[in-house]
């Protein structure tokens, strides 16, 4: 087990966190979720424990005040409790509200909300004797422990403290009056409250960055488990049309950065563009250096705009390009006469002489074998 624990050493993948949280598995801290529902308690008990004090005392008066009535008809004594019993509950009902909504807020702030119900369903590993004792002597069981050692003496110590601080004022609360006595006590347990909050908050603050180290430590991968990952994630259609969509927009970009080099593009001239390039030193045939459709069409032509290079409309030679030849391949036989026809003609373009008639512009002709229409169809003669 150890010897697999020391093989994961990759980082959990976004497939493995988003497969361990469908099954409920998340990062949790319940200092955290402890922490919060205190301050949210101390925050109420100082903003409204005035208030809270007063109607204590009245309630607690009223409580030890029977009317005669009451006392010569015993039948009533069940709604009199009932009335206290319901100006109790609603004393405290703010408080639990606060507290329980805090508390569900807090749960959710590590690790996020969720509901799973394969967190709920029984499950027999659970049963099993051997993964009990794992889990009860386990290096999660040991720190867990350090964990509760450690908040107990923080706030022990802490309780001993306020206990050693007020201790005179302890004792004198036996001999005070109702009223008094309740606004002492009130004033104890939030200044007690206080410092206790503060030693959570303090541990909360350790035990949140650790939570989320352990449970990041608990999703880390092997090298093997990643590689079986990828194979099972190509295999998925989406993943597929991902990777050709990538490919397709890796290779559109470096085609795109050929267009500079061309000589000439040939147009449709708004549906179709081709990029050819031809060394008259060597004895190669043109080659068709980039093309594209519609808005591809248009991006080349846009670059080729901005770099300068000669664009010629030609709808027919056009289309037998694009639905004969591939990017870097030499144009076909039946095509170069044509081609060259345009070549010659924008090479001509720059050795413009005052005095020189220039070269008639060309209107290709296309072998009959060649006539595309624009779905690539042979337009029959």
């Amino acid at each position: 087990m150890s010897d697999d624990a020391d093989q994961k050493t990759e980082e959990p993948t976004a497939r493995r966190l988003k497969r361990a949280r469908d099954e409920g598995q998340v990062a949790r801290s319940v200092e955290l979720s402890s922490a919060a529902v205190m301050l949210a308690a101390t925050l109420m008990l100082f903003t409204m424990g005035g208030a809270w004090v007063k109607l204590l005392s009245s309630y607690f008066a009223a409580g030890f005040t029977i009317d005669r009535k009451v006392l010569d008809t015993p039948a009533l004594l069940p709604a009199a409790f009932a009335t206290q019993l319901t100006h109790a509950f609603l004393l405290v009902l703010p408080v639990m509200l606060l507290t329980l909504g805090v508390a569900v807020l807090a749960s959710g702030a590590v690790g996020g909300y969720l509901f799973s119900l394969s967190s709920v369903l029984p499950k027999l590993s659970k049963l099993s004797p051997i993964s009990g004792f794992k889990r009860m002597f386990g290096p999660n069981a040991a720190v867990e422990l350090i964990k509760a050692v450690f908040k107990f003496l923080i706030v022990s110590s802490v309780l001993v403290l306020l206990i050693n601080y007020h201790f005179s004022e302890l004792l004198l609360l036996g001999s005070m009056g109702l009223k008094p006595g309740l606004a002492l006590a009130g004033s104890l347990i939030a200044e007690s409250a206080l410092w206790l909050t503060f030693s959570l908050v303090f541990i909360a603050m350790i035990d949140v960055p650790y939570q989320r180290y352990s449970f990041m430590k608990r999703m880390r991968m092997t090298k093997q488990e990643i590689r079986d990952e990828m194979k099972d994630m190509e295999g998925q259609p989406e993943v597929k049309a991902q990777i050709r969509r990538r490919q397709r927009e890796v290779a559109n970009s470096r085609m795109m950065q050929k267009v500079k080099d061309a000589d000439v593009i040939i147009t449709n001239p708004e549906h179709f563009a081709i990029a050819l390039s031809y060394d008259p030193t060597s004895d190669g045939a043109p080659i068709l250096i980039a093309k594209g459709a519609d808005h591809m069409a248009a991006r080349i032509r846009e670059e080729a705009k901005n770099n300068s290079v000669e664009i010629f409309s030609s709808p027919q030679l056009a289309r037998a390009l694009y639905f004969t030849t591939n990017v870097d391949q030499p144009i076909p036989d039946a095509l170069y006469y044509a081609v060259a026809q345009v070549i010659a003609y924008i090479f001509s373009l720059g050795q413009v002489r005052p005095g020189v008639p220039s070269m008639v512009r060309p209107h290709p002709k296309i072998p009959e074998s060649m006539m595309f229409d624009a779905d690539g169809k042979l337009i029959s003669s």
